[in-house]
């Protein structure tokens, strides 16, 4: 069974993570079509921007969970397929004193 990890870029310029046992091109008609009331909803029309294809759903879960709690910049490093800056936009800003 194949599992597919995307990201939608929503109309609102926002990021949607989300994860699939059907094919891609069926998921996303699901969500132009307004098809399951989520966070894609109101903020349609959607666009494919990023997959990831794995044969385990756990690890597609583990995967799509990994994705949502990465900042914007990282998740556009991803969709860009700039591998190399990950690992930079990981690293945690300077202390701020207080």
């Amino acid at each position: 069974m194949e599992v597919t990890v995307y990201i939608l870029r929503c109309s609102d310029g926002s990021y949607y993570t989300g994860l699939t046992k059907q094919e891609i091109e069926a998921r996303v008609w699901e969500h132009n079509a307004g098809t399951y009331d989520g966070y894609t909803a109101k903020r349609l029309p959607v666009e494919l921007v990023f997959t990831e294809t794995y044969d385990r759903i756990i690890d597609a879960i583990a995967r799509e969970r990994q994705i949502k709690g990465w900042s914007r910049r990282k998740k556009e490093a991803l969709i860009a397929l700039d591998y190399e800056a990950l690992p930079e936009l990981s690293k945690r800003g300077p202390v701020r004193a207080e």
